[in-house]
């Protein structure tokens, strides 16, 4: 017993009511999500998380009397896995979506002074329900406009099962379909830096095709954005933490395994300080760098390709002003370093004043800058974007730095990503850099969540329940 690891009786005795005992390392959205739905098909579970807290790199800490998430979080109506986990966990009235896609936009390089658009959706088909949000567009010409229609019209012909788009660039792609610069910083990188983690230039036309098919060109009200009204603790860590006990999981918080062996007999031996744990099934849902680590000799194929797999940073600009200086939810930015601020006021518990969130993702230029240097760029920046905050006073300025936030999605990444499956029976990988078709979201997390709980329970013979099956046919 290390590191302050809550013990309730023997961990290594693998007999119980299930018969069956299976271990998920890693207590982040794809580690909750397998042993939720190992211990709903009738699996013993334990689940083992390093830190102190539940819910990976989607979770919140206290500052003072502030309750701060760690980065700005968000999903959409298509998000379908992701939605069933917030059901799943009495959390989806917590975290609601848009009753329609709504997205003002603020552009603060017009020489004659900011100027808002938005990206709406109306109540008609695809590809009619953007039309109008996209006609009266402010911040492209005409001419760009009619080409973004067209460039949108050959992505949705874009066939995602073809293996060529992973190896080609999104931006070339753009390119050669008629995109301006304008175009691309104005709209295709306005909602792919957000989802992807990366310009254009960098990604993989796959991950990019897919998210725009995906989120604007399947279903009218894919879009639709959604965000937690609560701090993000309370949805990944208390929340999901009820429902793993009701569920009958054992939860270990500080709890960080250290190898990962077969026993020779068809088990597997799960390593913590002090301690061995038994297990019929092992499933890995940590960070590829960290799976790599804790691989035993012959699990995978190359495993070298794990450390291939590129990371991205996230940087999260936090300021808390004396006075409300901004009357909407959220909005996204042009012209300026800034690229999507959103309130969170009222999930911190702020009661005076007005607290905003700057979510900056393709943040490897000002990952490491200081504190003040950051403060004396985007102070002056919001005070350009928000008027109201030119007046007001700042009482507290303070960033958050996620190094490694998300796998890159470069060209070639989805050769490199792993299925949940390993060559090793009963060991299973699960997280956001596996082979989900996804970029690294929250949806690709618990897809590699239900992915790798449906091979574990194949190989123990156990009957799928049937709310696995739903998320998949929903998830398809």
């Amino acid at each position: 017993m290390t590191d302050g690891m809550r013990r309730e009786g023997p961990l290594t005795d693998a007999s119980g009511p299930a018969g069956r005992h299976a271990v998920v390392v890693g207590g982040g959205l794809a580690g909750l999500t397998a042993a939720l739905e190992l211990a709903d098909a009738g699996v013993r579970v334990t689940l083992l998380e390093g830190r102190p807290r539940l819910g990976g790199l989607a979770c919140s800490f206290r500052r003072g009397d502030l309750t701060v998430d760690n980065g700005q979080h968000v999903y959409l109506r298509c998000c379908t896995a992701y939605r069933w986990f917030l059901d799943r966990i009495g959390g989806a009235a917590l975290a609601p979506l848009q009753d329609r896609l709504e997205v003002p936009v603020l552009d603060a390089a017009r020489p004659e002074g900011r100027r808002l658009g938005r990206l709406r959706r109306d109540a008609l088909p695809v590809p009619l329900h953007l039309g109008r949000s996209l006609a009266t567009y402010p911040h492209l010409t005409l001419a760009e406009r009619v080409r973004v229609g067209r460039a949108a019209l050959a992505l949705k012909g874009l066939d995602l099962a073809d293996p060529a788009l992973d190896a080609q660039d999104f931006g070339s792609w753009l390119t050669a379909h008629g995109q301006s610069a304008r175009a691309v910083e104005a709209l295709w990188d306005l909602v792919g830096i957000a989802t992807l983690n990366a310009v254009a230039s960098d990604a993989s036309l796959a991950l990019a095709a897919m998210v725009f098919k995906t989120g604007l060109l399947s279903d009218p009200g894919a879009a639709d954005i959604g965000w937690a009204h609560v701090p993000l603790g309370e949805l990944h860590d208390r929340l999901a933490r009820r429902a793993l006990d009701s569920a009958g999981v054992r939860t270990e918080v500080r709890a960080r395994v250290t190898s990962v062996s077969p026993d020779g007999n068809g088990s597997w031996n799960v390593q913590v300080p002090g301690e061995t744990l038994l297990a019929d099934a092992v499933v890995l849902a940590v960070p590829q760098r960290e799976a790599h680590d804790l691989l035993p000799p012959g699990a995978l194929d190359a495993p070298d390709r794990l450390l291939r797999i590129g990371t991205a940073p996230i940087l999260n600009v936090h300021v808390v002003y004396d006075r409300t200086v901004l009357s909407r939810p959220f909005f996204a930015a042009l012209g300026t370093p800034v690229q999507w601020v959103f309130d969170r006021t009222e999930a911190s518990g702020l009661e005076h004043g007005q607290y905003l969130a700057v979510s900056q993702s393709v943040a490897q230029d000002q990952i490491d800058v200081p504190v003040a240097v950051l403060r004396e760029r985007y102070l002056p920046e919001l005070r350009r974007l928000l008027p109201r905050a030119r007046d007001a006073e700042v009482r507290d300025f303070f960033v958050t730095r996620e190094r490694t936030a998300t796998f890159a999605p470069a060209p070639g990444v989805g050769r490199l990503r792993p299925g949940a499956r390993t060559k090793a029976p009963g060991l299973y990988l699960a997280g956001a850099w596996t082979a989900t078709g996804w970029p690294a979201t929250m949806e690709s997390a618990v897809r590699s969540g239900v992915k790798a709980a449906d091979a574990a329970l194949s190989t123990l013979g156990r009957p799928r329940p049937s709310r696995l099956l739903a998320i998949e046919e929903a998830a398809a």
